[in-house]
């Protein structure tokens, strides 16, 4: 069985709903099975800043032997202020380079009522992506083509800001196509259980749209 080891960087929008356990889960049911091993450096409300200042990321990407790891930034900071956080992410991607790993840049979405601002974000992501060769998980963009597809789903929480089951869940989703170079369509998890009270299909609806934003992504892993 094929090992896949990430860490992830970033705050409560990677743990919340356990993002990473989903990841290796959808990685475990694929054919053939992928066997993930992940670890994770989060702090609610963190940036990406921060925990540079802090020290304990970069001390845990060079403490271990990483396939990828997975920055991602404070929810709002890429529309308020993309300068800095393109600045943290390249102080990140040199210490990642230098420990024999790839970056991965996790797009997340907009707030519930600045849906129009998503172009804006999800460019944020991107344009630091295509300058420092980056991989750029474009979960923003499946976030649009899931609501697209099916008008009146929810993938937000009550807060408008976090991701729902649902929005963890293609977001995991998003992750598996991209670094796995598979759809995740029919695959099956102990999460499609619980997500069965967005709709009886609504995995197939999660899985089409994150399989869609990979395929349409220029920034997949070489």
């Amino acid at each position: 069985m094929t090992q896949t080891r990430i860490l992830f960087i970033g705050n409560s929008f990677t743990n919340r709903n356990d993002l990473p356990g989903m990841l290796a889960r959808l990685a475990a049911a694929a054919q053939p099975p992928n066997r993930v091993e992940t670890d994770r450096v989060i702090a609610n409300g963190r940036a990406l800043k921060t925990h540079w200042e802090r020290g304990a990321a970069a001390e845990a990407i060079c403490a271990s032997k990483w396939n990828y790891v997975v920055l991602q930034e404070q929810s709002t900071l890429p529309l308020k202020n993309p300068a800095r956080m393109h600045e943290y992410i390249r102080l990140f991607d040199e210490a990642i380079k230098a420990s024999g790993a790839k970056t991965v840049l996790y797009m997340t979405w907009a707030r519930r009522h600045q849906w129009d601002r998503q172009a804006e974000l999800s460019e944020a992501y991107a344009s630091i992506g295509r300058s420092i060769g980056a991989i750029v998980a474009p979960v923003g963009v499946a976030w649009q083509l899931a609501l697209h597809d099916r008008p009146g789903l929810v993938l937000h929480d009550k807060d408008n800001s976090h991701p729902n089951l649902a929005g963890t869940y293609l977001a995991a989703c998003v992750f598996f196509a991209l670094l796995f170079k598979q759809s995740p369509e029919g695959l099956q998890t102990s999460d499609l259980a619980a997500l069965e009270r967005y709709g009886p299909d609504i995995a197939a609806v999660l899985q089409r749209a994150a399989w869609q934003s990979v395929r349409t992504s220029i920034m997949s892993p070489r």
